[in-house]
């Protein structure tokens, strides 16, 4: 029997003539029949792939069979853009099914909620912060809610896995495993990653189902891309020449960009859009609501617009600079060639050599299908916290054994020890932030003033999701972003190189996400070296590397983006001499690692503690500057760095832990002892193992 067969009739009478569809797609085949088989999955498949439709169907289908009361199934999105851009289609099927979808965010009329509650709708769609609000509010019988649940679906998983939102979505779901006997069906939607296995494990948590990846062999397809080598002006003009008449996306690399892209844009009379994180919520929606409808418009945005929103066929993206990673740049190409007889394209438009090499790479990864793995915290010490505290205000008080059996679990404290929960929750009983009497724990004095203002609202905000800082003059204009992992490495009178301009720190406003500087005075060395001041990733270095060194000619570069090439292999014809070659230069020693950024900075705070100079890093290279260092010594550095048990040694861990940036990473971060707050700040900053891999070479 074909999965389609196995559908409830109703549905398979409604996909035929209601949706008109004549077959299903092979990803929607093999999923229909891993979930009706009962297994947690990860289906993997481009946007536009059918994952909606390959997790939905099934689920509709069990749900037609079962006919139980309440939530039977909860669709969590990462974004709120996400889930009004699904609630039309969403509705579309349960609808057609007499069946219902409700969505819950901080917008809903507090009577629709009510409503709600009273009548709980088939399918909630919902974000992770707002199914925290659910189970810590009082007004929401969130055992009775859950108790029939079956499945949670969550949309662009690889998005949530890699940071501390997805720690928190898990923790969340294991509560609400407390609410039903019910081993509900974990699905998780995700574009192509990596480590697809991990993320499937991650997933799982504490459920016992069988579990399985979904990831049909994808049909090749031509793609059209290209590498132009230009200056910004020349850039303004040839976009605005290619978007006339068509439909395109054009990505850039900061808000301040995406502001003059879109200013340049629309003064050559193209119904121009600008999307990004500061502007309003309203406005972001009117720009991808027109852009769906629309004929010939653009949208020019940051990576807000990366994610799954549909905002309908696209004849071209553009690209300024590059992504950072080979997951975002397939991203944003798969926006396009999505109608029958076009094909996928992105036409990158790059002003510096670094950039045109970055660009490079990314597409030769992407040729290699290699993507980067995402990453996961099995000992998140704040999230720890702040679930602590989120269980005190759900039940008023609760016995430490509870709390342990809801979250032990979770993925993201699988590897924190039954004796290391214990003695953290004695550190914040003896700071106030708990209170224990009679084997009962409650909130602290210390909690309920540091996060008690607006009813708890700190606790139903658990994360900041931004991803950058906005850079701004001392006189108010804003210069560009910087990516938060790098922010947040760097202090006041801190120098850096931003849109080729050596800046200094003058303060930095964490409560507004801002960093105020000035113009550097001459002779101030920037401590972060000739690049974007983003972490790269460890792999896309290397490979920038392997381009540097070869001789190869890409035929999607044009002919100045070739002549740059050509020059920049020749000026740096002693790359070849090792895979991580020396230099020196007047009173500088280079060390060219193209390890990245995070390889770099552990690179930087070990020798350190070896060697008393300034250190310079980049994504590419640590400049040490020191009158007296000779190639020949730092080599003999290098060498004793890799040594067996120099990492283990006790002089170095503590010397690489006191130089790491005191920087807030999360609002609870102040409420752990202090070698957990090193140990959170180590694992944002900092990379042995990646380091140990790049010592190897």
């Amino acid at each position: 029997m074909s999965v389609f067969e196995s559908f409830h009739d109703q549905l398979q009478q409604q996909i035929v003539h209601t949706l008109g569809w004549q077959s299903l797609r092979p990803v929607q085949e093999l999923a229909g029949r891993a979930i009706l088989d009962g297994q947690n999955v990860i289906v993997l498949a481009p946007t536009a792939g059918g994952k909606t439709e390959a997790s939905f169907f099934p689920v509709l289908s069990r749900i037609l069979d079962e006919q139980i009361d309440g939530v039977k199934c909860i669709y969590l999105s990462p974004l709120r853009a996400l889930l009004n851009n699904q609630e039309e289609r969403l509705g579309t099927y349960t609808k057609m099914l007499g069946l219902s979808r409700f969505k819950w965010h901080g917008d809903i009329k507090a009577s629709q909620k009510k409503a709600f509650i009273r009548e709980p709708d088939d399918l909630l769609m919902i974000t992770p912060e707002s199914l925290e609000v659910m189970l810590v509010s009082s007004k929401v019988p969130a055992q009775k809610l859950f108790a029939n649940l079956r499945f949670v679906i969550i949309d662009e998983i690889h998005a949530l896995a890699d940071c501390d939102r997805g720690g928190h979505m898990l923790s969340v779901l294991e509560r609400i495993g407390e609410f039903t006997d019910y081993d509900f069906q974990r699905i998780g939607l995700s574009a192509t990653v990596g480590n697809p296995e991990e993320i499937l494990d991650w997933m799982q948590g504490s459920s016992k189902r069988e579990k399985v990846i979904i990831h049909p062999p994808s049909q090749k397809s031509k793609k059209q891309l290209e590498i132009r080598y230009l200056d910004e002006q020349e850039i303004h003009w040839q976009a605005t020449q290619l978007a006339l008449n068509k439909k395109s996306l054009f990505f850039c690399d900061s808000r301040a960009r995406a502001e003059n892209v879109g200013k340049a844009m629309q003064h050559e009379n193209i119904k121009t859009y600008v999307h990004h994180s500061s502007i309003s919520r309203e406005e972001r929606e009117v720009a991808e609501t027109a852009m769906e409808k629309a004929g010939s418009s653009c949208i020019v945005c940051t990576s807000t617009l990366e994610l799954g929103i549909d905002i309908g066929e696209l004849d071209r993206v553009f690209q300024l600079e590059c992504p950072d990673t080979v997951s975002s740049f397939l991203q944003r190409l798969g926006r396009t060639g999505r109608r029958p007889g076009t094909s996928a394209n992105m036409l990158f438009f790059t002003t510096s050599s670094e950039s045109m090499l970055q660009a490079i790479a990314l597409i030769e990864m992407a040729r290699s299908h290699w993507v980067e793995n995402v990453s996961f915290n099995r000992r998140s010490w704040h999230l720890l916290v702040h679930q602590l505290l989120a269980l005190c205000l759900q039940f008023g008080s609760i016995t430490r054994s509870k709390v342990w059996e809801l979250l032990s679990g979770s993925s993201c404290f699988s590897q924190i020890r039954d004796h290391e929960y214990d003695g953290l929750v004695d550190h914040l009983i003896q700071n106030n932030y708990l209170f224990e009497e009679s084997g009962l724990l409650s909130m602290g004095i210390e909690a309920e003033k540091k996060f008690g203002r607006k009813n708890f609202m700190d606790i139903y905000c658990v994360f900041s999701s931004f991803t950058s800082y906005t850079v701004f003059t001392s006189g108010g204009k804003e210069i560009g972003t910087l990516e938060r992992q790098f922010a947040d490495t760097i202090e006041e009178d801190y120098c850096f190189l931003l849109g080729g301009i050596a800046w200094v720190v003058e303060r930095i406003d964490l409560d507004h996400r801002s960093i105020i500087v000035t113009k550097a005075p001459a002779g101030k060395t920037p401590r972060w070296g000739g690049f974007s001041p983003r972490f790269l990733g460890y792999d896309l270095c290397r490979k920038i590397y392997s381009i540097s060194t070869s001789d190869d000619e890409y035929s999607y570069c044009n002919d100045s983006s070739s002549i740059t090439l050509s020059q920049l292999r020749d000026d740096r014809s002693f790359l070849r001499l090792s895979p991580a070659p020396m230099e020196a230069e007047e009173h500088n020693v280079f060390w060219w690692t193209f390890a990245g950024g995070r390889v770099n900075n552990t690179l930087k705070n070990a020798v350190s503690c070896l060697l008393s100079c300034t250190i310079t890093t980049s994504n590419y290279f640590l400049r040490f500057e020191a009158n007296e260092l000779t190639i020949e010594k730092l080599e003999e550095l290098v060498k004793e760095i890799k040594m067996m048990g120099f990492w283990e040694r006790p002089d170095i861990k503590s010397g690489i832990l006191e130089r790491l940036p005191n920087h807030r990473l999360s609002k609870f971060q102040y409420c752990l002892p202090e070698n957990y707050q090193l140990e959170l700040i180590a694992n944002e900053f900092l990379d042995i193992p990646g380091t140990m891999r790049f010592l190897e070479l």
